[in-house]
């Protein structure tokens, strides 16, 4: 054939080794084409002009840097606010040798105990003792023991009840745990919820003879603590007001997502309309309950608000990390596993607030320390916690090594990145220094080496979360300048070249969209044909 006034020429490929070796890499590169779609952005991934367009998207570097600059001025006025307020907890001593009687001895009792006056905003009360001795030795031991005990209430008007009687006195086993001179603290008694003025207590000890003789207990301190009153009047104040703002903002983000489909918002928008209204029981609208009526129900029900929310928040971290990767988003093939690891890190932070809600209420001397599953339980969290940690890391690294040069989508992960990791730091840094939600709260408040000058880490817990959603809701909430593409305008030739965007050119057409990856060879001739 004579192509010399053609331009061009067509030569039958050689069977030689490149060729070869050209059409084996293709095999290859065919069959990893098929596992890539579910691991790299592909057409099938969620586009951005397909779903509601994101203030993000339209915001400059100078404006992102502005948003993060008044979350962390928002979050440092709020600690602030907290080194000027009061200390959350009241701890009172007394020594045993004061109130030990006559001819009594300072390993057995009775102890005949008075607590300080209570109201309903100490909120709980518990009761530890310190045992001194003079052990010179390096020796460390557990000595196992019993504390009985009586309780006698009293109300205002001096009126007593009789709680737990002489003749029904409980008896629990302890563990003393020595190093040296001092012993580890042991819990006598926890009320959950005190409804009596004052407690009159009489302690037994049970056990300690052969140890008294060996070591020589030369003292028992008591401590009675408590939650600061001042600190509840201010934990109800802002309470109320971060639940005021939180109202304020879900409704704000719902009124700026009500003329789109639910189906058309981003992953982020979906989980911060889940987010939001956990947040609400997260700042608990009935703690006001405990301060007007006792019982468990209150300080059970915030227990569970606080945990089943942070749940949310680290399930809606391994969400958003893989759904960014994957518009396939099943119940079953997406959710699931996602939800088992949570549930592991959930199920373990129930059981202990339950044990230290409910049971401390029925039962003021139970100690859930002592329970002989406590150890499984705490075990189940760590290694939960663990497990969860190591998927969280490995969606982080496939979600950067596939995403971070995508425009659009490597600006959400920076986004997203820089939320986990403020939270994880300051989260980190309040559990060092002895402060958490809930059960962990009441956990550390209970001891009595553990002592609060400030209400800073209090601000610091409800002034990140609360800050953080906000920031959210105003990075996702859709633009004011954005449009929503409706069928007709997508399909209409007259509309097209007005509403194309930098992203139907990065991304591609619908119609792009919807051709296969790799097109038959004999099909792509007849069409340049």
């Amino acid at each position: 054939m004579d192509t010399a006034n053609v331009g061009y020429s067509y030569h039958l490929p050689t069977g030689g080794w490149n060729y070869k070796i050209r059409n084996t890499l293709s095999q290859f590169s065919d069959l990893f084409s098929e596992f890539n779609k579910y691991i790299a952005p592909a057409y099938h991934h969620d586009r951005c002009e397909r779903s509601v367009q994101m203030r993000i998207y339209s915001m400059h570097k100078g404006e992102f840097v502005m948003v993060f600059i008044a979350f962390f001025a928002c979050f440092g006025l709020g600690v602030f606010i907290g080194l000027a307020g009061p200390s959350p907890t009241s701890t009172t001593s007394i020594s045993a040798s004061s109130v030990l009687a006559n001819g009594s001895e300072i390993y057995c009792g009775p102890f005949h105990l008075h607590s300080p006056a209570l109201g309903t905003r100490v909120q709980q009360l518990w009761l530890l003792a310190e045992i001194l001795t003079n052990n010179d030795d390096e020796e460390i031991f557990d000595k196992s023991f019993q504390i009985s005990i009586s309780i006698d209430g009293v109300l205002s008007d001096h009126t007593t009840a009789n709680l737990i009687p002489e003749t029904e006195t409980t008896n629990r086993t302890q563990h003393l745990k020595c190093k040296r001179q001092v012993c580890e603290e042991v819990m006598v008694l926890h009320v959950g919820s005190p409804e009596y003025t004052h407690y009159v207590l009489n302690v037994h000890f049970f056990g300690l003879k052969e140890f008294h003789k060996r070591y020589f207990i030369r003292e028992v301190v008591f401590y009675f603590k408590t939650y600061n009153p001042a600190f509840t009047q201010m934990e109800t104040w802002f309470r109320f007001i971060f639940l005021l703002t939180t109202f304020t903002v879900a409704c704000w983000f719902a009124h700026s997502l009500r003329k789109y489909s639910s189906q058309d918002w981003a992953i982020e928008q979906k989980w911060l309309s889940i987010l939001l209204p956990l947040l609400l029981l997260y700042n608990d609208p009935i703690f006001p309950l405990r301060l007007v009526s006792g019982g468990c129900f209150a300080p059970l029900l915030d227990a569970i608000f606080q945990t089943t929310f942070l749940a949310g928040v680290m399930l809606s971290w391994l969400a958003l990390y893989h759904g960014l990767r994957q518009n396939e988003r099943g119940y079953i093939s997406f959710y699931l596993f996602k939800v088992i690891v949570v549930g592991f890190v959930w199920t373990p932070a129930i059981i202990v607030a339950v044990w230290q809600k409910y049971y401390a209420y029925y039962d003021p001397t139970y100690n859930y320390f002592m329970n002989p599953d406590y150890p499984v339980v705490k075990i189940m969290f760590f290694g939960a916690v663990t497990v969860y940690f190591l998927y969280l890391l490995i969606l982080i690294v496939k979600a950067y090594s596939d995403l971070r040069n995508m425009p659009f989508f490597d600006l959400r992960l920076r986004c997203l990145s820089i939320v986990v990791g403020t939270v994880t730091c300051i989260m980190t840094l309040l559990a060092l220094h002895s402060w958490g939600p809930a059960a962990l709260q009441d956990h550390w408040a209970s001891q009595p080496k553990v002592h609060y000058d400030t209400s800073a880490p209090f601000m610091a817990l409800y002034g990140l979360f609360n800050f953080k959603m906000y920031i959210l809701a105003y990075l996702f909430s859709p633009g004011s300048g954005s449009i929503h593409e409706t069928a007709i305008t997508k399909d209409n030739p007259a509309f097209s070249m007005i509403n194309d965007s930098d992203e139907e050119v990065i991304y591609g057409s619908d119609e792009e969209s919807r051709r296969p990856l790799n097109s038959h060879p004999h099909r792509v001739a007849n069409e340049d044909i």
